[in-house]
């Protein structure tokens, strides 16, 4: 049986891509799951799609740019569960454009969902890991937290956060919190329908050729859970065959 069995955890975004694969595949392995996201259609119908296999989930609908909504979220599972293992602080938001383009609104957005979003999950759940004496904090960064390229500054800035968050959290913590970054290469996701730039749409061409399935991204969070309880795996990076960097 997996050691993943049994644990309570909360996902964020959890309505498509990676969000969505991870809560299948932890579900599969007897995770109890709660899901957020701001789609409750998309989130009703995976959590029924879930149970029919003999998933346990739930979801209620969480706009991560709204503390509350999260730490309601939080507070939802552990009503539901009796207690909160992982949180994966997976919603995330890739409006790329020149920065002369002055697509500020989007700035914003991303900085709401991806920086203050992941904050906001660590907020609603370190010290509940703190007093139950143990915990799994996961936050998904990009292979754009690690190199930048031209369109993407606005958003790797947002994923180097992530990474400087996550990394500054677990020399803060102690044995009884694990903190695990993942970043992903390019993925097949719904991220690129949320770029409104003409000029980078026409640019886009056969980059994702090549792309990674969210069940990929998903495994490797099953990975990083399934380690024992001393073992922390801190970062985690994951690229295509054919993705050079």
């Amino acid at each position: 049986m997996s050691t993943v069995a049994g644990k309570v955890v909360v996902i964020t975004g959890a309505s498509s891509g990676i969000g969505e694969a991870s809560a299948v595949a932890l579900a599969q392995h007897g995770a109890r799951l709660m899901l957020g996201a701001r789609r409750s259609d998309r989130l009703r119908e995976i959590c029924t799609r879930i149970g029919a296999s003999d998933g346990i989930t739930a979801w209620r609908a969480c706009d991560v740019v709204a503390r509350q909504q999260v730490e309601d979220l939080v507070q939802t599972a552990v009503d539901t569960y009796g207690r909160v293992d992982v949180i994966i602080n997976n919603a995330g938001l890739m409006p790329v454009s020149p920065l002369r383009n002055l697509h500020v609104e989007e700035w914003d957005r991303m900085v709401d969902v991806n920086i203050k979003g992941t904050l906001y999950g660590i907020a609603a759940t370190l010290n509940r890991f703190l007093e139950q004496g143990s915990g799994h904090i996961i936050n998904l960064s990009s292979i754009s937290g690690h190199w930048v390229w031209p369109n993407y500054a606005v958003y790797s800035a947002t994923k180097w956060a992530v990474r400087a968050i996550s990394e500054g959290l677990r020399q803060e913590l102690d044995e009884r919190v694990r903190v695990t970054v993942i970043s992903p290469g390019i993925v097949k996701t719904e991220l690129t329908e949320h770029i409104t730039d003409p000029e980078v749409i026409a640019g886009l061409g056969s980059r994702f050729d090549y792309s990674l399935e969210a069940g990929d991204i998903a495994n490797a969070i099953l990975w990083a859970m399934e380690q024992p309880p001393h073992v922390d795996v801190s970062e985690i990076l994951v690229r295509a065959t054919g993705q050079a960097r």
